[in-house]
């Protein structure tokens, strides 16, 4: 793996406000850490910086980093971004020997075409986009490769099936990489079914016809009852009292 030469220059002013004013004039701002030692903020170039990863390979390269008189063998452990302009707003760079393994993640990449995608419309899923891996900085891999062309449907791949030169890789070896599923299906109602849907709908009953007076209901009949009731009973009453006035 190259290493890529980078110059930056210590940052007196921090905080906040000293990374605003560090942006404000076309630099980086970022801090380098690592070895036990005291970090120290620093600043790069923003276009010097973007024209030395332009020949950058791989997710993890070596910088050899140059402040103030003092080279530093250093990775990229984060670099954050602004999300309008894309552009990157600060960086840390951990110190590291080129003698001395370190842990790091390194992308998984899937080659072929799986069998059980090609002949059986299956759908290649990726579960595991990255591995973390220990070895020399000299030997950290752009990435590790896996080929699924053999995948037929229900197979997958796992940790224990990668392969890679002077690499330790420490995931748990039964982790799933990759795996081929059925094909999605959209399970659509028999035609038959259907129609037998439509035909037995039923609309909703009216209670009278158009121009038909409604029919009472059973309270309504039952009201009815106790008021003829009372209005027979009425006349029985001043026949009975007519009697009775009669015989005195």
């Amino acid at each position: 793996m190259s290493v890529i030469p980078l110059r930056g220059s210590r940052r007196e002013a921090l905080g906040k406000g000293g990374a605003r004013k560090a942006r404000a004039a076309g630099l980086i701002p970022g801090i380098l850490y690592g070895h036990g030692e005291t970090p120290v903020p620093l600043a790069i170039g923003a276009r010097e910086f973007q024209v030395a990863m332009a020949d950058a390979t791989g997710g993890n390269p070596i910088v050899s980093l140059t402040i103030g008189g003092q080279d530093f063998n250093a990775l990229i452990r984060d670099a954050q971004y602004d999300p309008v302009t894309h552009q990157v707003t600060h960086l840390d760079f951990q110190h590291i020997s080129l003698t001395e393994r370190i842990e790091i993640e390194v992308p998984v990449h899937l080659t072929g075409l799986p069998v059980g995608v090609k002949d059986s419309g299956g759908i290649l899923e990726q579960i595991l986009r990255t591995v973390e891996v220990r070895c020399l900085p000299t030997a950290i891999p752009a990435s590790i490769d896996i080929d699924v062309s053999h995948l037929n449907i229900g197979d997958s791949v796992h940790v224990r099936d990668l392969q890679a030169a002077n690499v330790e890789i420490l995931n748990d070896p039964d982790t799933t990489l990759a795996t081929v599923v059925p094909p999605t299906v959209m399970e659509e109602k028999p035609a038959e079914a259907a129609a037998e849907t439509v035909e037995g709908a039923t609309e909703p009953e009216l209670s009278v016809e158009r121009g038909k007076k409604e029919e009472p209901g059973e309270e309504g009949k039952e009201a009815g009852k106790e008021a003829k009731g009372a209005k027979e009973a009425k006349p029985a009453k001043e026949a009975k009292g007519k009697e009775a006035k009669e015989s005195k």
